[in-house]
């Protein structure tokens, strides 16, 4: 029994994937693969698994962008629609409803393109 406990199967991706959404280490579930909001961490401190050499470049903010653009639109369309508002209310709604859910998703879809990163080995050539 215990050569079975030995072996550690990696985690699998929806695994990985929702540790990378709520910013744990993509191996252990510890937290802290980011620091200063978007900064990645050189190295879990609990299992030492090196992330800190991934980059993400601009795969986040678009993601962010996306996912965003889908969650405000369908409801400013049904306001106007419904409602017609005065467009000075609804351009300051919008733009704070946008930019605090752009504020809240952009550290979560940074750790999900890491730890997706990770799960599929994509280092890419900057580590030596």
């Amino acid at each position: 029994m215990k050569a079975v406990n030995a072996l550690r199967l990696p985690p699998s991706l929806p695994t990985v994937l929702w540790r990378g959404l709520q910013r744990r280490c993509p191996k252990c579930g510890t937290p802290g693969l980011l620091h200063a909001y978007l900064k990645v961490t050189p190295a879990c401190s609990h299992c030492g698994e090196a992330y800190g050499h991934f980059r993400a470049d601009d795969m986040p903010p678009w993601l962010t962008v996306f996912i965003v653009a889908h969650l405000v639109m369908p409801p400013m369309l049904w306001l106007e629609r419904a409602y017609q508002p005065d467009i000075w209310l609804q351009g300051i709604g919008w733009s704070v409803i946008t930019l605090a859910l752009t504020l809240l998703l952009l550290p979560r879809c940074k750790g999900a393109v890491l730890s997706l990163m990770w799960a599929l080995k994509a280092e890419g050539s900057e580590r030596s």
